[in-house]
């Protein structure tokens, strides 16, 4: 375990510093890891290098928004939970108040033609972002054969035999495991040494209490749901399909995003595949987790919800809902497991585990890609028969040009000019808004 030593941060100088990293945490988990690495490590050196890394390696094996654990995890490390509170909760809040405006100001679009033209640049824009993240994710993760080979059948499995995506993390990680025990060079895992930690009777104390508390906190507003609108209502609906989601979140945002907006659109239908692009759009241009794109979804389900609550009201219920029930589990996490991060470390089927996920998720990630793609490229998307499975297939007579332009545009941009995700979504949004006015 960890020893807490002389604390060289107040608890007031922690609460300034991530309020201050709340309103500034643009540009994904990698610029947040870089952003308080910077803080925390190298200016306030309240943290050693050590155990940063330590600490973001525990964070990568948790399921959830791994900068947002990052920073529950610095707030713990200094001032236990109510430092892991403030820290965990002032890296999301700024985000979420943006993004449930952002949220409010999308369905007031609908009926607002130059706001619609602003949507259509930044869903269009969403094309080239997520393939810089598919190359920018493969090119760290797949790194042995075994693990391009571990890419593509996942791809595979998703884009033409529909696995579900819990289904499929799962046997990722089963598959990771037996590597690690019998083939560890596949994975180019490195041996682990065993560490001294406290003994198991006191870690599965500090477990099952940690767990049995935070998972009323996570259960309470589900409970009370359940108790007054039942089972059929959306806000149930809203709550439990989040909280699965929780659970499977491994490799960060994206790796969710497919699963997530495929049972969103097609299984709940909550919202269009379009409206599912704009959500991540929106979350691009906010402070925080790129996860918070799933309050989007609670916001636009509850608003369409029937009777008894006001569409606004409902609308703001379900995203409220939706950030909690993805959040608090990762308190659940890191106030659980980070006293026995140095014992998760010496666990090689665990490791072995993670990188098979990690492998995997490039293959979410791609079929993430062409769903984008072909819903955002073309008007009409059917399904082909291949025989085992279907593939989403368009209509190539509904090809939108004005949308492939600026997909192109949006990508030269970021590969060719190097310029950031705001900027090119700005500049997107604009000739969005241009492309609109001249076909009025």
């Amino acid at each position: 375990m960890l020893v807490k030593d002389t604390n060289p941060a107040t608890l007031g100088e922690l609460t300034r510093l991530f309020g201050k990293i709340g309103l500034i945490s643009f540009g994904g988990p990698a610029g947040q890891i870089a952003l308080m690495h910077e803080e925390v490590v190298d200016r306030k050196k309240w943290v050693s290098e050590e155990e940063y890394l330590q600490a973001l390696n525990l964070c990568h094996l948790l399921p959830g928004p791994e900068a947002q654990q990052l920073a529950a995890w610095i707030g713990w490390r200094l001032h236990g939970t109510l430092g892991g509170l403030i820290a965990g909760l002032l890296f999301v809040i700024p985000g979420a108040i943006v993004m449930l405006g952002l949220s409010a100001l999308y369905v007031v679009s609908m009926q607002v033609d130059w706001l619609q033209g602003l949507f259509f640049g930044i869903k269009a824009a969403v094309l080239a972002i997520v393939l810089q993240a598919l190359l920018r994710i493969g090119g760290k993760a797949l790194t042995t054969p075994a693990k391009r080979a571990l890419a593509v059948i996942a791809f595979i499995a998703l884009f033409a035999l529909h696995i579900p995506f819990p289904i499929l993390i799962f046997s990722a990680a089963i598959v990771g495991a037996v590597v690690a025990w019998k083939a560890p060079d596949w994975f180019a895992l490195k041996p682990v040494e065993a560490r001294a930690t406290a003994s198991s009777g006191h870690w599965l104390a500090h477990v099952a209490k940690t767990v049995g508390i935070w998972g009323v906190v996570w259960a309470a507003p589900m409970v009370a749901i359940l108790l007054t609108l039942g089972q059929e209502h959306v806000l149930w609906k809203v709550g439990s399909f989040f909280s699965q989601l929780a659970i499977v979140t491994f490799g960060g945002a994206y790796a969710v995003l497919a699963y997530m907006a495929q049972e969103a659109v097609n299984g709940f239908g909550w919202l269009s595949a379009g409206e599912m692009a704009d959500g991540l759009g929106l979350a691009e241009t906010t402070p925080g987790p790129l996860i918070l794109v799933t309050q989007f979804v609670g916001f636009l389900a509850g608003f369409r919800a029937p009777a008894p609550f006001d569409p606004w009201a409902a609308g703001v219920l379900a995203a409220l809902l939706t950030t909690w029930v993805t959040f608090a589990p990762c308190f659940l996490w890191i106030f659980a497991l980070a006293p026995l991060m140095e014992r998760m470390r010496s666990i090689a089927w665990l490791q072995g585990s993670l990188a098979a996920i990690t492998a995997a998720v490039v293959g979410v990630i791609a079929n993430l890609s062409i769903w984008f793609a072909l819903h955002v490229l073309f008007r009409t998307v059917g399904e082909l028969d291949v025989g085992i499975g279907s593939i989403w297939w368009p209509h190539w007579s509904s090809l939108d040009l004005k949308a492939l332009a600026i997909g192109l545009a949006a990508g030269g941009m970021l590969f060719g000019l190097k310029w950031g995700i705001i900027r090119t979504l700005a500049i997107c949004a604009l000739a969005g808004l241009a492309l609109g006015a001249v076909a009025a």
